[in-house]
């Protein structure tokens, strides 16, 4: 490894040549203290910037080893270190040095969730900060005295101020990293304890905005904002392992419906439960929110891609004949589609269904009687939901949680129902049987006694092609919910858990390290994307096509298998 003066020895030499001539730093330095590695640098100032890692041994970082004695504990622990060090860049980085993106530092910033990134990863030797660097220029030429600026005066003020424990704070830092580890308690409990959820008492649910996922403020031009109580009927306890016991509502297997007048807050319920299949920071306010690791979101999706998918519990005798056992659409439907969704994410393992009738085909939801009377069953090829939620659960074990506003017929079928009354939840299961034996529903029963047949299919290597112009592999993604595969676009808007876009460049590698490993045309989908997350999560990031990549984070196997489903090259056979 090359002493850092061997750094500053180049920039000089390469001082006003063309942009290209920074190829020459390439290669490890030892700094005082730490080690810089540059992986990757950037064609022109205009490009994505510069890969670059640094190193700080353990002996030079010499945190508590609380903090890393878990896996828990370690991803809440290089959480935090990725914010600090964002904070530092943001503090102590100029910026702008030239043209093009010359002076930015720059590293994966996190939202509200603690998600398992690479931005900063921990090894034998020590913690390792992956991040960009802008390199800086004039035009296309190189400003090597802007650069030695960055790589000798920026860089170690930024290691100081992030990644030495006494530049830290301790306290912030541990209760961090607790959080993350309670979270990860709580959400191991729910299974022995019969739940698929769990809102801690004093959660504050409702966010600033639609584009802004922060905790409603407290006070200001919004009013007043009303903590989360649990009640009483269905209050439990919930261990963690430093935060003490945590009292709020559990919600049970089975059949659970929301409801309530609009506005009281029945969808906010529902968003906080489906973003809760993943860890929050502290301050958040819905870090005492913890739900199933394998609850899907469902929604109707119209216009959607859909590669020989069994809908027929849902879907059967389409005119002319289409077979819906291996359902297949370049434009599916509200109805086909949100079918579509269910058996995709049933093939994948999802244990809880969540759904939001605002979001949902209002004729694949429900069949009421008057209709039922117009239109006989055999004229209709759809089975409403309400006649399969019950089996899903009988049958496979697959509860469902449920925003429901407009349909009492969901009565019927449901174990537990939620009130929502100004923000304010009450249990009102015991309410809803006395309407039920007052108020008969006189709808009749479609679709038999079973909720009907998996498929598994197995995707074809031939599907996965991301080659591009002159390249063999171009993958790229643009925001949280778009993948450039090749010449296909997957659309990923209303997958409505992937709330990352590090989440989104991660699948995008893992589709193609998918094709090119278990794609083989036998092995089910389910049991391949297994795999391919298996080998992530044991073999690290660098398992992928980019190497030593900071900004990707390791995705839901859902969301994964939700990216390939919407990829219009997919092609399965049904095993």
């Amino acid at each position: 490894m090359a002493h850092k003066e061997s750094l500053r020895r180049i920039l000089r030499k390469i001082d006003r040549m063309g942009y290209k001539a920074y190829h020459e730093l390439l290669g490890s330095y030892e700094f005082e203290g730490f080690q810089l590695s540059v992986d990757h640098v950037q064609g022109d100032p205009f490009a994505p910037p510069s890969r670059l890692r640094i190193l700080v041994p353990w002996e030079k970082a010499p945190f508590d080893k609380w903090l890393v004695a878990n896996l828990s504990r370690q991803v809440g622990f290089r959480d935090f270190l990725t914010r600090s060090f964002h904070e530092a860049t943001r503090r102590i980085a100029k910026g702008n040095r030239g043209t093009g993106n010359s002076g930015k530092i720059l590293i994966d910033v996190p939202g509200q969730e603690i998600l398992d990134r690479s931005s900063v990863l921990l090894s034998r030797e020590g913690i390792e900060v992956r991040f960009a660097l802008g390199l800086p220029a004039a035009g296309r030429t190189v400003l090597a005295g802007e650069a030695e600026e960055m790589f000798f005066q920026e860089l170690p003020k930024i290691v100081e101020a992030s990644l030495r424990p006494q530049s830290l704070d301790q306290e912030a830092l541990r209760r961090h990293v607790a959080c993350c580890e309670d979270q990860d308690a709580m959400r191991a409990q729910l299974e022995e304890k019969g739940l698929v959820a769990f809102v801690g008492n004093g959660s504050l649910l409702p966010r600033r905005s639609g584009v802004d996922d922060r905790p409603m403020e407290r006070s200001g031009s919004q009013g007043g904002v009303i903590l989360f109580q649990s009640p009483e009927s269905m209050e439990v306890t919930l261990s963690r392992p430093n935060g003490g016991p945590a009292r709020g509502m559990g919600i049970p297997r089975g059949v659970t419906l929301i409801v309530g007048g609009g506005f009281h807050g029945k969808s906010t319920l529902l968003r906080a439960l489906e973003r809760s299949v993943y860890n929050h920071i502290p301050g958040d306010g819905r870090e005492g929110v913890v739900t199933d690791a394998s609850a899907v979101k469902i929604r109707a999706e119209d216009g959607r891609f859909v590669e020989k998918v069994d809908i027929s519990p849902f879907i059967q005798n389409l005119p002319f004949g289409k077979d819906t056992r291996a359902f297949s659409t370049e434009n599916a439907s509200g109805s086909t589609s949100q079918a579509t969704n269910i058996m995709e994410a049933l093939e994948v393992g999802a244990r809880v269904l969540l759904m939001d009738e605002d979001t949902s085909a209002t004729n694949f939801m429900i069949r009421d009687e008057r209709m039922q009377a117009l239109v006989p069953k055999e004229k209709e090829p759809i089975t409403p939901f309400v006649d399969k939620v019950k089996q899903l659960y009988l049958d496979l074990g697959v509860s469902t949680i449920l925003v429901m506003g407009g349909s009492g017929d969901y009565f019927d079928v449901a174990d537990h129902v939620i009130l929502m009354d100004h923000y304010v939840p009450r249990d009102v299961t015991g309410r809803v049987a006395e309407i039920r034996g007052a108020l008969r529903s006189m709808r009749k029963k479609e679709g038999g006694d079973r909720f009907g047949k998996l498929t598994p299919r197995a995707p074809l290597r031939e599907s996965f092609r991301p080659a591009r112009g002159g390249k063999e592999v171009h993958i790229d993604v643009k925001g949280a919910h778009t993948i450039l595969f090749g010449t296909t676009s997957i659309d990923l808007d209303l997958v409505e858990q992937l709330v990352d876009p590090s989440q989104t460049r991660a699948i995008g590698e893992l589709i193609y390290y998918y094709g090119q490993n278990y794609a083989d045309g036998r092995t089910p989908l389910f049991e391949g994307l297994k795999r391919a997350i298996g080998d992530l999560t044991r073999g690290g990031f660098d398992v992928l096509r980019v190497r030593k990549a900071g900004n990707l984070a390791i995705p839901r196997i859902y969301e994964l298998a939700a990216a390939i489903n919407r990829l219009r090259t997919l092609r399965v056979r049904q095993i």
